[in-house]
């Protein structure tokens, strides 16, 4: 669950995906969000995507969105990633979206994920490398 002293997290930003649409992330409020601040170098990060993809698929039903956030790199060069690992969530391009990485930040380092409860607070925050297990617990708590 998450603690009553959580902060909230800012859902005011349109951000585009890989095909240049707008997304924004106020129209998930409601749901629980994983919210996975990632880059294309990074080791770690495509450790997790699978897990993110499986748990997107498991709980996406009940309420449950992933969300990518790309710190590296224009849409062009992040979708052959994206398509490679087979990223099923929406993926935004972060490139010159320091105010995203403002809100969220400091961002210490990569990947770098937040758990957000229905009710739109930051219920957990990880840093580097983070088991399935580990997310599926907390997010579980919250649906």
């Amino acid at each position: 669950m998450c603690d009553t002293q959580a902060k909230a997290a800012n859902l005011n930003f349109a951000l585009k995906d890989l095909n240049g649409k707008d997304v924004s992330l106020s129209a998930y409020k409601g749901k629980v969000i994983l919210l996975d601040f990632w880059a294309t170098w990074c080791g770690p990060c495509k450790i997790e995507i699978p897990g993110f993809i499986e748990l997107f698929n498991k709980y996406r039903s009940k309420g449950f969105q992933v969300l990518g956030f790309a710190v590296d790199g224009p849409a062009s060069t992040l979708k052959p990633y994206v398509d490679r690992m087979k990223m099923n969530y929406p993926v935004l391009v972060g490139e010159g979206r320091e105010d995203v990485l403002d809100a969220y930040g400091p961002i210490i380092g990569m990947p770098t994920t937040f758990i957000i409860g229905r009710d739109g607070r930051i219920c957990k925050t990880h840093t580097g490398f983070t088991t399935k297990e580990t997310f599926e617990a907390q997010i579980q708590a919250l649906l």
